[in-house]
């Protein structure tokens, strides 16, 4: 399993951007002001420090890998979601296969109700941040109370010395069922386009990409709109199946975990990065291997009971080349 990354070439003119959702990565303390009790060492989930750590070691392994085969190396960026706070980052950088990745990160807390955030994780030697900030989405609930949501978050830099943009993103679950909670993923699709319009008022050849959980497809209305009206690709939209995505639920596969480029990927250029690929990250050791669910994402807990495993949704990620 493992020999199979290693002794690849190292391909200096590339690199990988990902994004991973890593599932409820908690640590081990109460925090007042999140809803975190089913993760402690008292909770029903028993989340203990044996289980924490054996979570980020596992994750670590996978992120190390995303992209290696093409690359010979780790992904420069990757987008995160579902991580509690800054200490569950550093927790994760600083285990078995990050420590020597020289990532650092950017993060901010939200108000997000869950008490998860975005963040972004990147090569200091690979990508220098020059601005990061958040965005809000205002939500509100049918009383009218207001809907904390995670927010989005821009991280501006140089990726090999070239000006790129990463927006991450993590929006609102269809748990209260799809149409219902639509207008809520159309109000960040919003939010997208208002920053990507942004960029471009500042520089009309903006290179910029869009990474995240969206809880919708490539087909979807919140996703659609970003293509058509905003000028961006979506690589993702020729990669689910009937048997292939990012997460399973209900007997069927979603691709809610997508990469979108600004089209100015595609000039040519010997100096510029240019798209070359993008695909799922779910190699064999991210599935389960027995059962009706056989093939699905091994995750961390189904419910309350404990799987021991990675997250229950695959990586995504791009490939840039020079």
């Amino acid at each position: 399993m493992i020999d199979s990354f290693e002794n690849i070439p190292v391909r200096d003119n590339m690199q990988t951007i990902a994004f991973y959702n890593l599932e409820n990565l908690f640590d081990l303390n109460d925090d007042k002001h999140t809803n975190d009790r089913d993760f402690l060492p008292t909770s029903v989930k028993k989340w203990t420090p044996k289980r924490y750590k054996n979570k980020l070691r596992k994750l670590g392994f996978a992120i190390s890998n995303i992209g290696r085969r093409e690359t010979g190396k780790h992904p420069a960026i990757v987008g995160l979601c579902e991580v509690e706070n800054a200490k569950v980052i550093e927790d994760l950088l600083a285990s078995k296969h990050l420590e020597d990745c020289n990532y650092k990160y950017v993060h901010y807390d939200s108000l997000d109700e869950r008490g998860i955030d975005v963040a972004l994780l990147y090569d200091a030697k690979a990508f220098e941040v020059i601005t990061s900030e958040t965005f809000t989405i205002s939500l509100t609930d049918e009383d009218g109370s207001p809907d904390y949501t995670r927010d989005i978050l821009l991280v501006s830099g140089l990726l090999d010395g070239e000006n790129i943009h990463v927006i991450v993103n993590h929006w609102s679950s269809r748990r209260e069922g799809q149409k219902e909670t639509e207008y809520k993923r159309m109000a960040s699709s919003n939010k997208v386009g208002e920053i990507v319009t942004s960029l471009r008022l500042d520089n009309d050849d903006a290179r910029i990409i869009v990474i995240g959980d969206f809880n919708d497809d490539p087909h979807s209305n919140s996703i659609k709109q970003l293509v058509s009206e905003f000028n961006l690709y979506n690589p993702m939209e020729t990669l689910r199946s009937f048997s292939r995505g990012t997460t399973y639920h209900g007997r069927q596969w979603n691709l809610f975990d997508q990469v979108l480029i600004s089209t100015n990927f595609f000039k040519t250029s010997d100096r510029l990065f240019e798209f070359s690929t993008a695909n799922i990250f779910d190699e064999d050791f991210l599935k389960l291997f027995n059962g009706k669910f056989k093939g699905s994402p091994y995750r961390t807990y189904i419910g309350k009971r404990y799987q021991g495993g990675y997250s229950d949704h695959f990586p995504v990620y791009a490939i840039f080349k020079k």
